[in-house]
């Protein structure tokens, strides 16, 4: 009978239907429905408003790039390891010129057997999405493999590391490093922030580091400074990705937005997938606080006002 289940819950997912009972927000709904026309792309999104479990979205249960928000499961895997001791938070790490990742990062500058502290590292993948930082983690988080083995213990069958995991080569040729959907990029830091991961400690620890964002002039610029905000981003040619946990005095909520195959490349503040989140950022908000009277410093072109 089990394994029945299991069979008609794949099946529904491939036809795509959420194995996740949605409480639909009607009016979020059509408002989201309108920003997206004209999208040159495919587009995925969702909201829960975590005050009365409303949602709303589009091609949420799709697959996408998670680009760098593969950085979140990786932080799960080294919370896991520091749980089980195997790990220490403040543990000097050294720095070997065979860990760089081509790029501008901040840990590649360093020289070879410089010393840094474990907690850094985890800064610098968190907040300035640090790639050399973040590959690093990923080994010493056990793994690809071992970090997939934690997300579906957890209960994400989607969410997964493609990058130097063995047996995921195919699947790093069509996403990248990683993969996800929005429902399950949303759920997975609902759990964290309810303390349903590791242990409310643990769980704890990583809405604090999350809150750390360098990268604040995408969607995070549509909110007010005052307000708490978990989140990480990620880029790649033709994908901009959000997932972000709004602590809105009124209506606190959680969403992800994930594209592909964008036409638009560009790198800068005004690609249209960036332009996109910060559309549904300036919605959201008015939503979700209908009374605020704060205006954001960056308009949905990515200029200064």
């Amino acid at each position: 009978m089990k394994r029945l289940l299991i069979a008609i819950f794949s099946l529904l997912s491939v036809l795509g239907f959420s194995q996740t009972q949605i409480r639909l927000d009607k009016k979020l709904q059509h408002k989201i429905d309108t920003i997206l026309i004209g999208f040159k792309g495919t587009a995925g999104i969702y909201i829960k408003n975590l005050k009365n479990g409303t949602s709303a979205g589009i091609n949420y249960d799709t697959i996408f790039p998670t680009a760098s928000m593969i950085k979140i499961p990786i932080l799960l895997g080294i919370m896991d390891k520091i749980e089980k001791k195997e790990l220490t938070y403040h543990q000097p790490l050294i720095y070997k010129d065979s860990l760089l990742y081509e790029g501008e990062d901040i840990l590649g500058s360093f020289k070879n057997n410089e010393t840094i502290s474990l907690n850094k590292v985890i800064m610098l993948m968190l907040t300035t999405s640090d790639n050399t930082a973040s590959l690093w983690l990923q080994s010493l988080g056990g793994g690809g493999q071992y970090i997939n083995q934690l997300l579906q213990q957890n209960g994400f069958s989607t969410t997964r590391v493609n990058s130097r995991t063995p047996g995921r080569e195919e699947a790093r040729q069509q996403y990248g490093w990683g993969q996800t959907t929005p429902i399950e990029m949303v759920a997975l830091l609902e759990k964290i922030y309810k303390g349903q991961i590791i242990n409310k400690a643990a769980s704890d620890k990583m809405i604090r580091l999350l809150g750390r964002n360098f990268w604040d002039e995408e969607a995070l610029s549509q909110f007010p400074p005052n307000i708490f905000i978990a989140s990480k981003n990620g880029a790649v040619n033709k994908s901009r990705s959000e997932t972000l946990l709004v602590m809105a005095p009124n209506n606190p909520f959680i969403f992800s937005i994930i594209t592909k195959n964008q036409e638009d490349e560009s790198w800068g503040l005004n690609n249209e997938g960036w332009v996109l989140a910060r559309k549904l950022a300036t919605i959201l908000w008015q939503h979700f606080e209908p009374n605020s009277q704060w205006q954001p410093l960056y308009t949905i072109e990515g200029k200064l006002k």
